[in-house]
């Protein structure tokens, strides 16, 4: 099961909006003797594939596969038909895939067929590959990963807003496999405005839709001449904002969405019915306490550098609302500590999260 949640991740950025699935065939002999994993242009499943290198020594053997296997007719006839065609007897599936069209039907239709199903193993692993999928399956909103550069005193910037670079260069290509692994990435206006960034992904690995970029910006300040303007016919350039669009941003193509920055639930809900599992918000300050005052993070990693930047002036990692009550303060669980060059990256879960609500 571990090598069949390895093969899973091998897929990142080339299965959205499907889930990431790998597959480990083992003979009645206990040798491994087929593996595959998915990729959405390939079509293929990853059970297909892996039952296909198999051949005949699948007969009487298991099938380890990371999420439930698929027993409806989609873009491809069901995994549940091919692995009880293959003579598959047993099949080990950690845990149940979220997708209505899918949900429980897998196990159902292969226990119906006389095969062994089990579930749990390696259940909590399998989860957090598969982690944005599957709260987009439940809720219908991307996953949010907040992701920051700091100092050690937690600034992301000098005084006179110089931030190239915080972090050392081992830490700036861990956050580009973290884009790599994201269907969008989003800023708010004033680091497009200040930084001019391009917002791609730069880790040279192979990935199905680009990187849509989305930026907060209430009056749609974003020039016509930065670099996100410039390159939307390249990739998407999404604005949220609450006026119309200047003819000339529209022109380069920048997607203009009436919204009000406060609603980022509404957001969210816009980025979803696009099909965008995951977001990789980057800042600044701002938007980052605004996401996390509203509890809409799932996911945080902060790329801390043992640099002290000092200044009262200097802005701080997070902005917003922030807590009253040091015991308000949403912890961390499930927490990873990596060091990259000389920065440390820690991430993990915020243990208090509302979650999605209508409410206020």
């Amino acid at each position: 099961m571990a090598r069949a949640l390895e093969l899973a991740r091998k897929g990142a950025g080339q299965v959205s909006p499907g889930p990431l699935v790998g597959c480990v065939v083992v003979s009645t002999t206990g040798e491994i003797v087929g593996e595959g994993f998915y990729i959405f242009e390939a079509v293929k499943h990853a059970e297909t594939i892996a039952l296909e290198l198999a051949g005949e020594k699948a007969r009487g053997g298991a099938a380890y596969v990371s999420l439930e296997p698929h027993a409806h007719h989609g873009r491809t006839p069901p995994c549940t038909d091919a692995l009880i065609a293959a003579g598959i007897k047993r099949v080990v599936a950690p845990i149940e895939d979220l997708n209505p069209k899918v949900s429980g039907k897998g196990f159902a239709h292969l226990r119906a067929s006389g095969v062994v199903v089990e579930t749990g193993l390696l259940r909590d692993e399998a989860a957090e590959v598969n982690e944005a999928y599957l709260y987009y399956m439940q809720t219908g909103l991307p996953f949010v990963h907040l992701k920051l550069a700091v100092s050690l005193d937690g600034k992301i910037a000098t005084r006179t807003r110089d931030s190239r670079w915080v972090t050392g260069p081992e830490s700036r290509a861990r956050a580009q496999d973290l884009r790599h692994e994201y269907d969008a990435i989003l800023v708010g206006a004033g680091t497009a405005i200040t930084d001019d960034p391009l917002l791609i992904d730069r880790s040279g690995l192979p990935r199905r839709r680009p990187l849509v970029r989305v930026v907060l910006d209430d009056t749609v300040r974003l020039s016509p001449s930065s670099q996100l303007a410039t390159t939307a016919s390249q990739g998407p350039v999404i604005v949220f904002g609450n006026k119309p669009g200047p003819k000339q941003l529209l022109e380069k193509g920048v997607e203009v969405v009436n919204s009000e920055r406060s609603d980022l639930l509404a957001v969210l809900r816009e980025l979803g019915s696009r099909s965008i599992q995951s977001v990789l918000v980057e800042g600044g300050a701002a938007v980052a306490g605004e996401f996390l005052d509203a509890g809409l993070v799932n996911k945080v990693t902060f790329l801390i550098a043992p640099k002290i930047i000092g200044g009262v002036e200097a802005p701080s990692a997070v902005g917003g609302r922030g807590v009253d009550l040091m015991s308000e303060a949403p912890e961390l669980e499930r927490i990873t500590v990596v060091q990259h060059g000389n920065d440390i990256e820690i991430t993990g879960y915020p243990q208090i999260n509302k979650g999605p609500s209508d409410e206020g």
